[in-house]
């Protein structure tokens, strides 16, 4: 069977984190259109050999502007608290649009599956998720998209997944070949925030040392930061043979075409 990528696009990386609400339209158009030549070149003659990609993205200035203000991802438990839920909802759902619209414009068969129309959660994790329509829209040649968004969840009342999460719940499901994570950063760095010393590779014994050098995000980001990443990513390589991951900058021009096709670019994270 065709290899399958799941991909997602950092909230820092497609939107200014410094700025609320404010996507990276020009970027972003860079990246469809290097995700479509990844997904045209060379299998033209044998369309069964065509890689498989589901994309992820993160919410950025959308979403985790609004979900801090709500402190959304710690629960939902009143009418102030689900206006809030609604109004994290409709910024993450604003960024996918314009997400999908830009694929769309590249030519991308891309369909949305909102995590909030379909994931029931137990205190935040996946608990509940029908996954027969991503694995219809793989098998029919289009490009599934999923985001970091709100979900009701059975002892929060609500809460935030991060497309880390979603993506978790899916590698189990559909077992992928690698998983990608571009953002800005270079990759994994031993001693953030000097940002000195780039990690080529972790491995659990490896990370074990430098677990408390790798920190969050340098930006607002409710779901955790790069430790968060690393470590769910460490669990799912550890679980899931033959699985790797890969944490790399897209902001570089074609670094995420060259990730895409298979090169080490930033961390790569494995057993």
């Amino acid at each position: 069977m065709a290899e399958l990528i799941l991909l997602k696009l950092g909230g820092s990386l497609i939107t200014d984190k410094e700025r609320a609400y404010t996507a990276r339209l020009d970027k972003l158009a860079d990246l469809a259109k290097q995700i479509g030549s990844f997904l045209s070149s060379d299998y033209e003659a044998d369309p069964a050999s065509r890689p498989r990609l589901i994309l992820g993205h993160g919410s950025g200035s959308f979403g985790h502007v609004a979900a801090k203000m709500h402190g959304t991802r710690d629960g939902v438990h009143d009418q102030r608290g689900w206006h809030g839920f609604a109004e994290v909802w409709y910024q993450a759902s604003t960024l996918n649009r314009l997400v999908v619209d830009v694929l769309h414009k590249a030519g991308l068969p891309a369909i949305t599956f909102s995590p909030s129309a379909n994931v029931i959660a137990s205190d935040g994790q996946v608990a509940i998720w029908e996954t027969t329509p991503i694995r219809m829209a793989l098998a029919n040649g289009l490009l599934p998209v999923i985001h970091g968004d709100v979900v009701f969840d059975e002892m929060r009342g609500g809460t935030i997944l991060s497309t880390e999460d979603l993506f978790a719940h899916l590698a189990r499901q559909l077992f992928p070949n690698r998983i990608l994570l571009a953002g800005l950063e270079a990759g994994v760095w031993e001693d953030f925030p000097a940002r000195t010393a780039l990690v080529n590779e972790i491995k659990p014994h490896v990370y074990e040392k430098m677990r408390g050098n790798v920190g969050q995000s340098a930006s607002a980001d409710v779901t955790g930061g790069m430790a968060a990443k690393v470590e769910q990513m460490l669990e799912l390589v550890h679980e899931l043979p033959g699985l790797t991951a890969q944490i790399f900058s897209a902001e570089e021009d074609g670094n995420l075409v060259r990730a895409l096709s298979g090169e080490q670019v930033g961390t790569l994270i494995t057993m």
